[in-house]
């Protein structure tokens, strides 16, 4: 019997969007046609829902639970139905972390509606209302994602400043720059997925996720069929069962396509 996608799992940024934040016609086009087949299609994204849903809104209508925060939050929408918030305490790792970088930015969202920030970042960066506090603030109260940012650094120092502290108690993962995601232990895309498709009553086995980052490795791995965006770092990539093209150049529309072509039935 041939294989066939029960649900698909997307990564965001940089598979699904590229800087403008914009779902291009034809991914539009093809999510569309998954949908009309009768498959989910969600988002597993590290960003927080007020940034899901700027992107969820571009796409067919249709009620489904996504993963937000790397998998610390799941939400069913529309309507909004904030489903899972799981937090950690993170004073120990903010403190350790800004021992090593005092000047470092930090983040810390707000479900639903965006971040508490220790100073503004970069324009574009975070999305959602932005309130900026003092960091014992931030460290007061639980938190689903910290994000740590120092625009004076590079990807790279970030990656070994990461293997370097070997953060305990928490989950991370670093992005495209000397940005750091952390979430509650043993959170990832991954886990949010597992929650999510156990309610849905679908078998990892039959998901077939797409990701480029190294926050989608776990996913990636975890999924049915994994597969990664052209320019993803090397070790997403070798994790993957496949490698599909860029944002730019609609690589998500032909790995959908290979599966959901046109005149596609509807699944019962």
């Amino acid at each position: 019997m041939t294989w066939q996608p029960k649900l698909v799992a997307l990564d965001v940024d940089g598979t699904l969007v590229g800087d403008a934040n914009l779902v291009s016609d034809a991914a539009r086009a093809i999510v569309s046609r998954v949908v009309d087949a009768g498959v989910p299609v969600i988002l597993a994204t590290g960003r927080g829902w007020a940034a899901a849903q700027t992107v969820i809104d571009q796409l067919p209508i249709q009620h489904a639970e996504h993963v937000c925060s790397n998998g610390a939050v799941t939400v069913r929408y529309p309507p909004v139905e904030v489903v899972d918030v799981l937090t950690f305490d993170p004073r120990p790792v903010v403190e350790r972390i800004r021992a090593e970088i005092p000047d470092a930015l930090v983040a810390v969202e707000t479900v639903g509606r965006g971040y508490q920030a220790s100073a503004p970042f970069p324009d574009g960066e975070l999305l959602g209302a932005i309130e900026i506090v003092s960091i014992d603030a931030m460290m007061s109260r639980p938190a689903t994602r910290v994000v740590i940012r120092d625009p004076a650094a590079s990807e790279q120092e970030f990656v070994e400043l990461a293997h370097r502290l070997h953060l305990e108690g928490v989950s991370y993962a670093v992005g495209y720059t000397a940005w750091l995601d952390i979430a509650p232990h043993g959170i990832d895309k991954a886990h949010g997925l597992a929650r999510v498709c156990a309610r849905a009553g679908v078998a990892a086995e039959d998901v077939l996720a797409v990701g480029d980052g190294r926050n989608d490795i776990e996913m990636l791995t975890w999924a049915g069929r994994g597969v990664a965006m052209t320019g993803a770092p090397p070790e997403v990539l070798a994790v993957a069962d496949a490698v599909t093209g860029s944002v730019a150049d609609d690589g998500l529309v032909a790995e959908l396509g290979r599966w959901f072509a046109a005149g596609s039935p509807r699944r019962g």
